[in-house]
């Protein structure tokens, strides 16, 4: 094979290899995109030969974006409002060493997350990445099923979290005056009350959503300590004539009857919950533009939220499970959310309304991130023309420097999927379904293409798995390939299954992902080509001329069919010649 050492001339005039630059390249023969007066620096280098230009100020740290991500994960609001799936389905089992099963899964899935966004740290996130990785004439596809399933995903995050803040906002009230019974339209009113609220809040510069997520992410991790201590050290179940904690023979032995199914797959059925809960942890790629020392910072702020939020996500169900009095009456209480009346199964009222009034600041605090995290998302879509009117919503406010028009379609289209509330408690879970199933696809979808059809010739960033990375990529593909029909398996079966009982998350995921693919057929595989570049670039053998606004040929725009002197290029593999200087994998 011939081979070549491609130079590129940076601004300062000193001529270099690509391979000095630590990036994964999708540029056609891997070359670095360069503006003669503009000295790039590191994190900039990396997004332009990723093939995009910097449009956002770096003003995350590791640290801020930990933050944003952490509260997006918010444990204390997303466990409050899945405790009806993690407990009502198993019990206490579901909730011990049924937490820790699916963290397996969970974190894998997470760790080689973590890995693609070193190497490629965009805001398009698992989309750039399916379309980068998959076979000869399948980025587009897969980058298309990848990006609307975590749009979806996406979407859906503000309104139901909101949903449960509203919800447990409405119980306080019926704690504190037990006649208060809310009503469906009060529901959606101050849901979206809450929604509209967060629009703004996500629409002001980068360095206030910083400091406000850094605040937020304090204040979870300091009420989900509080909780921890205040439920097992204020609880009044001795009061009631029953020891203290439950025996941990019951806690860990016992499965509750809660659906029609054996045991096992009540167990796995439960894990909603965690999948629900620990579904935050992909913020940190989509915010990956906005963060200094992006493919370092941002693949361990995936790793730590996911590791450290299933850690205190465990605890908390541990201390519930071991002082839960009386779970059915949990589950059909006449306040309408479990676990508030967990809360005054267990604690004096007035302990019981802090703790409360806690998991409610908490659950504000995820909604705000969970706002960020999808206006990035659907702004990196927009840029590459993924919408209807995409050239609207990629728009980037000239003075907060934020996808402002993103963030306020995504509002609009949250607050109609919340006119779901009129349909009943069934018909609004479909919004937590849809969270867990339509996020875990995407989640793994560039992961299973990385595992089963790059493997080897897959080029890491500066943080990797090493020798661990396919071997955990396997358990992610197949944690989340079990998963994905259990999540849609109902609660009852027989004559007990009605359409009041049925669960619908196949319908509310499936149909729109049908017409998503009915679309691809009819009509976006004419024009949907994947990522699109849009800086102006030289071409590896052109050194002294620059292509300013060429628009890249279909052919030459295809991730996987780039050639380097006349032969073909791997997707993810290093151009011949090159050697790793600063790619040299450093482990976790």
């Amino acid at each position: 094979m011939a081979q070549r050492n491609a130079s590129i001339v940076s601004a300062s005039g000193r001529k270099r290899s690509v391979a000095e630059e630590p990036v994964t390249s999708v540029l056609k023969g891997g070359d670095i995109p360069y503006d003669p007066d503009h000295e790039w620096n590191a994190d900039e280098e990396v997004l332009a030969a990723l093939g995009y230009k910097p449009e956002f100020k770096r003003e995350f740290t590791l640290w801020t974006t930990f933050c944003v991500s952490f509260a997006v994960l918010g444990l204390l609001p997303s466990f409050a409002s899945t405790l009806y799936y993690g407990m009502g389905y198993a019990g206490t089992a579901g909730m011990t060493w049924g937490w820790l099963v699916a963290m397996i899964g969970i974190q894998s899935v997470a760790a080689s997350m973590a890995e693609l966004c070193s190497s490629m740290p965009t805001s398009g996130g698992l989309y750039y990445a399916s379309a980068v990785l998959a076979p000869p004439g399948w980025g587009p596809f897969a980058a298309w099923i990848t990006g609307w399933s975590n749009w979806l995903g996406q979407i859906t995050g503000a309104p139901s979290v909101n949903y449960g803040t509203a919800a447990m906002i409405l119980a306080a009230a019926s704690v504190q005056n037990p006649s208060y019974v809310p009503t469906n339209y009060q529901t959606w009113l101050l849901t979206v009350f809450i929604m509209l609220i967060h629009g703004c809040m996500a629409s002001l510069p980068t360095r206030w959503i910083a400091r406000v997520n850094a605040a937020g992410s304090i204040f979870n991790i300091i009420a989900l300590i509080v909780v921890l201590i205040l439920i097992p050290a204020g609880t009044n179940r001795e009061d009631q004539g029953l020891p203290r904690f439950a025996p941990s023979s019951e806690v860990w032995g016992d499965i509750y009857a809660g659906t029609d199914f054996p045991n096992g797959v009540s167990v796995l059925m439960s894990f909603i919950g965690v999948i629900w809960t620990m579904s935050g942890y992909d913020s940190p790629f989509h915010l990956s533009e906005e963060c200094s020392n992006a493919n370092i910072a941002s693949p361990r702020a995936i790793f730590l939220t996911s590791a450290v939020g299933g850690t205190f996500g465990w605890f908390l169900q541990l201390v519930v499970a071991y002082t839960v009095v009386d779970i059915g009456a949990a589950l059909d209480s006449d306040l309408g959310q479990p676990f508030a009346a967990y809360l005054t199964q267990v604690l004096p009222q007035k302990a019981a309304m802090a703790v409360l009034s806690l998991t409610i600041i908490a659950g504000f605090a995820m909604g705000q991130g969970c706002m960020i995290a999808a206006s990035r998302v659907t702004f990196a879509y927009a840029r590459d023309d993924c919408f209807p009117l995409s050239k609207y919503w990629k728009h980037v406010n000239t003075y907060t420097k934020t996808p402002v028009n993103a963030v306020w379609f995504n509002n609009i289209i949250g607050c109609c999927l919340l006119c779901l509330i009129f349909g009943g408690s069934l018909a609004v879970g479909a919004l937590f379904s849809i969270g867990a199933i339509a996020a875990f696809v995407a989640f793994t979808t560039p992961i299973f293409i990385r595992v089963f059809f790059v493997g080897n010739r897959f080029r890491p960033g500066p943080w990797n798995l090493g020798k661990f990375s396919i071997p955990i990529g396997c358990i992610a593909s197949a944690f989340v390939a079990l998963m994905v029909p259990i999540l849609c398996l109902p609660s009852v079966t027989g004559s007990d299954l009605t359409s009041d009982t049925m669960n619908w998350t196949c319908l509310v995921y499936g149909a729109p992902m049908f017409a998503i693919l009915i679309w691809w057929v009819v009509s976006a595989r004419k024009w949907f080509k994947g990522p699109k570049v849009n800086v102006a670039h030289m071409m590896l053998g052109r050194e002294g001329a620059m292509l300013e606004g060429q628009e890249m040929k279909d052919e030459d725009r295809s991730s996987d069919e780039d050639r380097i002197g006349g032969e073909k290029k791997v997707p993810g593999e290093m151009p011949k010649g090159a050697q790793v200087g600063d790619m040299k994998p450093h482990g976790l």
